[in-house]
């Protein structure tokens, strides 16, 4: 006779663990058509813009999404690679390499993009068709914002919500003051001062915010300035060399202070003649540190009377970053990967 009793549920083996990077996204190409359809979804985000929706939405599709999508498709050409969009690329090499670093470790490791392709929910549904039940959302964010990792959650939330079977879940919401990410970066300020010379003064410049986004309880400012003083002590420099400023303002409201280019003109203004600036909230380049800072920054600075701005890299796929994310990833899903723990039954 067949055996007639209902199937055990499977249980979860190793490979049944899965991370996923998350970043912002990019246009899929840098053209006003392409860089519109990323803005449209992109600035249609609550958590980016909080207006109240009858005032944004009318605004954003009758002003905005027709005049700055040509103007930011020239930015986005100044920096675009054969192989596409830095951010998209950068991204790729860092998943890639982490991948084969977790392989042994039995965590499989996937990337996606808030906005644009690959699609989260798609990620997301991919994954859980392959079988994963347990599940670490990574937001390559190092300091938290609810427009960044927050924003990034909610995709996920979203996509689970779709699925009848949840995974069990997990994140990291912030690593701004991990040793691993604070040596990853005194490393890779002081081989590049090895390589190149060591600046007058070394500026962090971090994406800016709202200052309203602060007041409602955002811990983002707080996490910026603790990372640089993590890093000026990792780097034994006092605060007159390194200082703090924040980019990539839009709009009339007052953001985080002080604004990154005033502070380029001002230090060339008072006589220095050679800045460094390194982008620590950024895991690897993309519009806002290829175009905003190593170009039209640096364009600024000579015209204000300087000599010399040096854009240092963001960590992109390299090893120390590729070991900062592993032991993240190692550090959080314990008991996920032990054999008696499973998850669904």
């Amino acid at each position: 006779m067949e055996n007639s009793s209902p199937e055990k549920p499977r249980q979860s083996a190793p490979a049944d663990v899965a991370v996923l990077l998350l970043n912002l996204g990019t246009p899929a190409a840098p053209t006003p058509r392409a860089v519109r359809r990323f803005l449209a979804e992109f600035l249609s985000d609550v958590r980016v813009i909080d207006y109240p929706r009858w005032l944004w939405l009318p605004l954003l599709y009758g002003v905005i999404l027709r005049t700055r999508p040509r103007r930011s498709a020239r930015a986005y050409a100044k920096i675009w690679t054969p192989k596409g969009s830095p951010l998209l690329v950068e991204n790729r090499a860092l998943a890639e390499k982490l991948a084969a670093a977790c392989a042994g470790d039995g965590v499989r490791v996937v990337l996606a993009m808030r906005y644009g392709e690959p699609a989260t929910a798609d990620v997301v549904a991919s994954l859980l068709t392959a079988g994963v039940r347990r599940l670490l959302v990574l937001p390559l964010y190092p300091q938290y914002s609810a427009a960044s990792t927050g924003a990034a959650m909610d995709a996920v939330f979203a996509a689970l919500q779709r699925q009848r079977w949840l995974p069990e879940l997990r994140s990291i919401g912030d690593y701004h003051a991990a040793p691993q990410y604070i040596s990853a970066l005194g490393d890779s300020v002081e081989k590049y001062w090895n390589a190149n010379g060591r600046g007058a003064r070394l500026l962090l410049s971090f994406h800016g915010i709202p200052e309203r986004y602060v007041a409602a309880g955002d811990p983002y400012r707080e996490q910026c300035m603790a990372t640089a003083r993590l890093l000026r002590e990792r780097l034994n420099v006092d605060e007159h060399f390194l200082s703090v400023s924040f980019q990539s303002r839009v709009g009339r409201e007052s953001w985080l202070a002080p604004y990154t280019d005033g502070v380029v003109a001002r230090l060339a203004a008072d006589g220095i003649r050679h800045v460094q600036v390194l982008c620590p909230g950024f895991a690897v380049d993309c519009l806002e540190t290829l175009e905003e800072i190593a170009i039209r920054a640096r364009e600024q600075f000579l015209g204000a009377g300087g000599e010399r701005l040096d854009y240092i890299p963001a960590l992109n796929d390299s090893d120390a970053h590729v070991h900062l994310l592993r032991s993240l990833i190692q550090t959080q899903t314990q008991g996920w990967l032990d054999g008696n723990a499973h998850a669904g039954a």
